[in-house]
């Protein structure tokens, strides 16, 4: 059953969600930390490379499962224009201005 992205405990990952649905970019981007990192299967990847290739060029869209440690967890159903769908686990490092300094992805 899906989470509405409303309904996600924690703020920053809430407004993630909400920017990568919505294919906000500029929301997106004002969401992370300015030395902000991400993994992708546990592999360290270029942000901004990432994000183009994996979200906005390609009309990303997260519906969320399942989530875990105060809402910095998620298993979601992910989906673009490369890939298709698939079933993918998500974790969010906030610091303590509530920006994201980190986030790791990969098949769940």
């Amino acid at each position: 059953m899906t989470i509405q992205t409303t309904r996600l405990s924690d703020p920053a990952v809430r407004a993630f969600v909400a920017a990568v649905n919505a294919h906000d970019r500029e929301a997106f981007l004002a969401l992370l930390a300015p030395d902000a990192t991400m993994a992708d299967d546990g592999t360290d990847r270029d942000l901004d490379d990432w994000i183009d290739r994996e979200i906005f060029s390609t009309h990303g869209h997260l519906e969320v499962d399942r989530e875990a440690q105060g809402g910095r967890a998620i298993v979601a159903r992910y989906s673009n224009d490369t890939w298709g769908e698939m079933r993918t686990r998500w974790s969010f490092t906030v610091d303590e201005d509530g920006r994201i300094s980190r986030f790791e992805t990969g098949q769940a």
